[in-house]
Order: structure tokens, then sequence, then C-alpha cells
């Protein structure tokens, strides 16, 4: 079984802004969630509110938006081309997709690559998180819910913030662009990431 992050190590870019952008764009009625959400961001980078908080206040668009799941349909019939080479080239149907991005924003792409999805489970009509942000340290329980002893042979991710999870694979690799290195040994054998 191999193991992925998504946002920039499969698809080029971060999925999460490309589909608020998307939504902002489209639907004038998301609009007058702006403030908010700029509101947020400086709350977020004061550290006054951690991290599921910030993406809670960021999706509150949702509600604004007309049946969320066809929207993000028609998202990925535009964004799919977004899927980096190397990943096509070499996927399996083991794959598993461990990313921090909404569950329900990633799941038809998923879909369609034939893979399974593992991310922060949020509601898509208010925004509201259940349980962590699929991130850093939370991405192994997670895994591990559902995979309880699976062999990871293989791990990519772009960030260092993956480091928990490279470390239950026999192989682990940082991605910049389309170009894949090993995992920095001193990141693997250090104590904890954050």
């Amino acid at each position: 079984m191999n193991v992925y992050d998504f946002d920039q190590t499969i698809l080029w870019k971060d999925s999460t802004f490309l589909f608020v952008r998307y939504c902002l764009t489209r639907y004038p009625a998301t609009w007058k969630t702006i403030p908010g959400i700029i509101r947020a961001s400086v709350q977020y980078l004061a550290g006054k509110i951690n991290l599921e908080q910030f993406k809670e206040k960021v999706f509150v668009f949702l509600a604004y938006i007309p049946a969320t799941d066809k929207v993000v349909e028609q998202f990925w019939e535009t964004h799919s081309k977004g899927i980096k080479g190397w990943y096509l080239a070499q996927k399996r149907p083991d794959d598993v997709i461990v990313s921090a991005s909404p569950e329900f924003l990633l799941r038809p792409i998923c879909k369609k690559l034939g893979v399974e999805v593992i991310g922060t489970i949020m509601d898509p009509v208010t925004g509201k998180i259940t349980g962590l942000n699929c991130k850093g340290e939370e991405k192994v329980p997670r895994f591990r819910a559902l995979h309880p002893d699976a062999k990871v042979e293989n791990f990519y991710s772009d960030s260092l913030s993956d480091t928990p999870l490279a470390r239950l694979a026999d192989h682990s690799y940082i991605i910049k662009g389309e170009k894949l290195s090993p995992w920095p040994q001193k990141a693997l054998q250090a104590k904890s990431i954050k």
C-alpha cells in the first residue's frame, strides 16, 4: 500500500484554496462571507483561534451555495487536470490519500482516480468540523483507525509536517513539483514535528 498527501503533492495547488476561490467567483451570495474570512485569517495568524476554528469560519460560505455535492463535481470537471503526471504514472488501486482538505471536497476526485481518501470531516452545508483537522500528527490515528495493520510501502508529501505519517512507511518521499526526494533522515529521527 502507498499513502499520499494530496494538496501540492498529487495536485499542483491547494484544493481548499482553489475551491473557496471557485465558489466565491461563481456565487455572489458568498461575497458576504469575505469580511468574516479576512477577520478569521487575522485571528488565526495572531494565534487567537485554532486551525479548526479558522477553517469553520472560512467554510461558512457553503451555506450560500446550492447543492454542494453538485458544485464539487463541477469544480473537479475543471480542476482534475491539475493532478500531477508522476502520480498518474504510478497510481495503484490500493492507494490511500490522507489530507487536511475536507473529505467531501476530495471524495469525487478520489473516486474518479479509484483510490481511498481520508480527510478532515466537515459538514458540506455548514462547514462545521467533526473531530480534528486531519493534519500532521492527526493523520496517523485517522489512517490507523481504518488500516490498523496495514504495511505502508511508500509515503509521499510536500510537507515535513507529515513526518508522523512518513515514519510509518518503508520509504518516504518529499515532493517538490514533479521531483521526488528521499525524506530527510533528520526529520524522521526527530521526536516530533509541529
